[in-house]
């Protein structure tokens, strides 16, 4: 990133302390940019790179706004993640929440956004194999995540051919060192998981490295190239993987055994329905042990042409999988030291 001559600027990130969020103060920080972070708590982290921190809720419409005052661009990357909660709770965060952004930018004039989104706004829970991103949006999902966060992406789209300039990226199962979600996920089910379906579909991932990289180059070429606003673009290590190879290797990067056992996705997917009308019914707290979205993100194979990113933001994953799970098994050894 530090390549290209680069006027420091004011950014403003959104879910600064988060996994992704915190990747993109570090580049921004690293190459001499004044970095804002918004999010609903302070965080150590970026206390140590002397980030200006402000706390609020991102559904807090002057919150928001006070934090874009002086910024020359935003990181959109604050949203409520998956896989279950109530409706209402994803749409204050991902629909209300991005809305007050775009509000904060236009009224503070910030001239870029660069929102976060999802493959998940594109997967109707069937193949998805080499897209780009004229894919249309599915009549219908299965989670709330996914509807909430094509709301989303479809206003930042909005905003970006009308009155400002914003860029949509959609990075596909981020995952690295201090990874709260997915590693974590995987690490905390270890012993407990089956394969679900034939355990042969292709996934993509994008190393947290690449992924904050891309939001990084996105910023930039959307200062030279206005021309750019209002596009999406899928982000990836563009290397399809065998998605349950790849959680078998996530495993043993943390000492554990790999996954043993399986579960046909259609039984798992009917088994999660019957399971969410349970939750929902008697609103049990926590986590679903199964979803029709878990199950159909397991079993089914979702990777994404990523031309459109090269050619258009110069973006090459310049950490591979290999790479990436090498300096994750040396993290996760450092943690259980």
């Amino acid at each position: 990133m530090a390549a290209t001559p680069h006027e420091p600027e004011c950014a403003l990130v959104t879910g600064g302390g988060g996994f992704l969020g915190t990747a993109i103060v570090r580049i921004l920080a690293a190459r001499g940019d004044r970095v804002r972070s918004f999010s609903r708590r302070s965080h150590p982290a970026l206390t140590r790179l002397a980030v200006e921190q402000t706390q609020g809720d991102i559904a807090d419409a002057g919150a928001i706004a006070q934090a874009c005052r002086g910024a020359d661009v935003v990181f959109h990357t604050a949203a409520k993640p998956p896989p279950w909660g109530p409706y209402r709770d994803y749409h204050r965060t991902n629909v209300t929440g991005t809305a007050n952004v775009i509000d904060a930018c236009r009224s503070c004039g910030v001239k870029r956004l660069i929102h976060t989104s999802t493959p998940s706004v594109v997967f109707d829970g069937n193949d998805l194999v080499g897209v780009d991103e004229s894919v249309p949006y599915p009549p219908r999902y299965t989670d709330h995540y996914s509807q909430t966060k094509a709301l989303a992406e479809r206003m930042v789209v909005e905003a970006g051919a009308r009155f400002m300039q914003t860029i949509a990226l959609r990075p596909h199962e981020i995952w690295g060192p201090e990874d709260p979600h997915i590693v974590a996920r995987i690490i905390a089910r270890a012993g407990r998981l089956r394969r679900i379906g034939d355990g042969k579909n292709l996934v993509d991932t994008t190393y947290i490295d690449n992924a904050a990289a891309a939001h990084v180059l996105a910023a930039d070429r959307l200062k030279q190239e206005p021309g750019l606003s209002g596009r999406i673009y899928f982000i990836s290590q563009g290397e399809p993987v065998s998605a349950w190879d790849m959680i078998d290797a996530i495993l043993t990067a943390a000492g554990r055994a790999p996954v043993r056992g399986a579960v046909p996705h259609g039984l798992a997917r009917a088994m999660g329905f019957l399971i969410e009308k349970i939750y929902s019914g008697l609103r049990l707290p926590g986590e679903p042990p199964m979803t029709r979205f878990i199950a159909d993100a397991l079993a089914r194979t979702h990777w994404f042409d990523i031309s459109a990113a090269r050619r258009d933001l110069g973006y090459t994953p310049t950490v591979s999988t290999a790479e990436g799970l090498e300096r994750l098994a040396a993290w996760l050894r450092k943690e259980r030291a």
